[in-house]
């Protein structure tokens, strides 16, 4: 993450240590102007310590404005250079981690988690030399004005280690509490606004107000815990310092009274000891500081530590744009923490060009054949072939241009229609799109649009019905002309006017291409080369369409039955039909 900026970091300290040899000449000039100039009354004395005074001013304030743009430029691009890592994991990571975790929580720890970190990797580092510099400088001054009164200064400094060490645990002990709540506010807003037509349909406003406070005053408890802890520690380093001020004043007076100190010499080393208390303080808080940072660390650790299902293979199938052929070769899988295989011992080819619909009551296994088909996951027993090459042999991003998904839930970005179906192929021309979305029978509702395809549209956008949403991601998915086509109940969701509407868009679509349909709608089957009948995570049943009604058995009975094939779940017939 520090690639690149270790230089820069440098520079700053190197600006901080130039800066603390500034104020600690400029706070010596100070104690010369008082002995010789202002003790005398001499005029002639003040104006060559004023002029280099003024002259260290100047350079240390450009020092300063230097040191502390580079250091906020370096912050932010870490904060910038971590978040996209974390992204880009958190893009790789298998659906049951998002499952598994609640939205408004990921968000919390991409943000506030991931700026935690920094706090640890860079302000603190910057600001950890930044002290200690400043430390050094000004105590090396101090005891070369008076050594026994910077003995007797810094016989008192480990009160502020003392005190830091004392607070550490309370500190992160409240602030991982503190990230927790504020994940869980997060979520329970990000829920609830996702919710918000049943929340307003069920009179569930009460209800979500009872969740967002019980989880808001979760967070109260946290946040006014953690200012008591900071304010009990601000107070009692104050007090640390009025006693250690009041031993140096008392005994420079002392001093004083026996001719050994110049009231300049102890103005300085009051001056000094300004200056000196502040990084010494900070060092000590910096502990504190890095410890409540640690909490929010750990959280983004845990999602660094998830384990994607897939990775790439370390030397990728060279084959060119594949024909189509899916082979399916008993293969078994069970999700992870699941209590028995979804799919066991699944066998099945799809030839080039074939369609072939995949049905059978909720929970057999349908879906599951889509996400292995994607490579969201590996198969556990078995294997998936394209073209006779084993799926885990393919490149992800290769594979996934060559099989497209068309999932149940109609994915929209939040942008215009015309990226929403350029993201099919990105940099496709203007006359692919719109012959994309003529296919899908989209192109005269966008251009009744009121910009057309320059119209911004969102998942929950009122200007598109679900019919419509759905023809753009037909349209996406004819722009991005793969061989193989995967379609995950593409008309889950629609009624039964729009759809019929989308039928001649999905069969264009499908058209000379290998499809793999995963479905409870029948209107298609006749369109079927074969159908499969899926129950336990098995092939009970395989034919065409009329072949299968006349039989009677398992298929018969979800096509004409006209209601959800869970209905039937357990009318459908164990073992392996041939």
């Amino acid at each position: 993450m520090t690639k690149g900026l270790r230089r820069w970091l440098v520079a700053v300290w190197l600006c901080t240590v130039l800066g603390a040899l500034a104020e600690t000449a400029a706070i010596l000039l100070f104690g010369e102007l008082t002995d010789n100039a202002l003790q005398k009354g001499s005029l002639d004395a003040f104006w060559s310590p004023a002029v280099q005074w003024l002259v260290l001013a100047v350079v240390g304030a450009a020092i300063g404005y230097t040191g502390g743009s580079l250091a906020v430029w370096v912050s932010e691009r870490f904060v910038m250079r971590l978040r996209e890592h974390v992204f880009d994991h958190v893009q790789r990571l298998p659906p049951h981690f998002f499952q598994r975790h609640r939205q408004g929580d990921l968000l919390s720890r991409l943000t506030g988690d991931v700026e935690s970190i920094e706090q640890m990797a860079v302000s603190g580092l910057i600001g950890t030399a930044s002290a200690l510099f400043s430390a050094v400088f000004y105590a090396a001054a101090a005891f070369w004005l008076r050594w026994d009164l910077a003995a007797a200064t810094f016989a008192l400094a480990p009160l502020f280690w003392l005190a830091a060490r004392r607070f550490s645990a309370g500190v992160k002990s409240v602030a991982r509490d503190g990230r927790v709540a504020d994940g869980a506010v997060t979520s329970v807003v990000e829920e609830s606004l996702g919710n918000l037509v049943l929340t307003q349909a069920y009179g569930r406003e009460d209800a979500e107000r009872r969740r967002l406070r019980q989880e808001a005053h979760a967070w109260f408890r946290a946040a006014v815990r953690s200012a008591r802890l900071n304010q009990a520690y601000g107070q009692l380093v104050q007090v640390i310092e009025t006693v250690c001020v009041l031993a140096v004043i008392g005994i420079g007076v002392w001093e004083i009274s026996e001719g050994r100190l110049t009231l300049g010499q102890l103005l300085s080393f009051a001056a000094l000891l300004s200056y000196l208390y502040p990084p010494v303080r900070s060092l000590a808080q910096l502990g504190l500081l890095i410890t409540a940072a640690t909490a929010g660390a750990e959280r983004l650790v845990e999602v660094l530590d998830a384990r994607p299902a897939v990775r790439d293979p370390a030397r990728g199938a060279d084959t060119g744009r594949p024909d189509g052929r899916i082979d399916v070769r008993e293969v078994s899988f069970g999700y992870p923490g699941a209590d028995g295989p979804t799919l066991d011992g699944l066998s099945f080819t799809v030839h080039p060009g074939e369609l072939v619909i995949v049905t059978g009551p909720s929970g057999a296994g349908k879906s599951t054949v889509s996400k292995l088909l994607l490579r969201f996951y590996d198969p556990d027993a078995g294997g998936i072939f394209l073209d006779g090459v084993p799926l885990r042999d393919y490149p992800l991003a290769r594979l996934r241009e060559y099989v497209t998904l068309l999932p149940q839930e109609t994915l929209v970005l939040h942008d215009t229609v015309r990226a929403n179906i350029a993201c099919g192929r990105p940099g496709a021309s203007e006359q692919a799109i719109v012959e994309a979305a003529r296919a899908a029978d989209a192109h005269d509702f966008v251009t009744n649009l009121p910009e057309g395809y320059d119209t911004q549209v969102d998942p929950n956008s009122a200007r598109l019905s679900g019919g419509q949403l759905q023809r753009l991601a037909i349209a996406r998915a004819i722009l991005r002309d793969a061989p193989v086509l995967v379609l995950d109940e593409p008309t889950t969701g629609l009624d039964a006017l729009a759809a019929r509407r989308v039928l001649d868009p999905l069969r264009r679509l499908m058209a000379g291409r290998t499809t793999i349909m995963i479905t409870h709608d029948l209107d298609l089957a006749p369109d079927a080369d074969r159908i499969l009948v899926v129950d336990n995570g098995r092939i009970v049943e395989t034919g065409r369409h009329e072949e299968l009604l006349l039989r009677g058995g398992a298929y018969a009975h979800l096509y004409h039955s006209g209601r959800e094939p869970e209905a039937y779940a357990g009318q459908v017939y164990g073992g392996c039909a041939s």
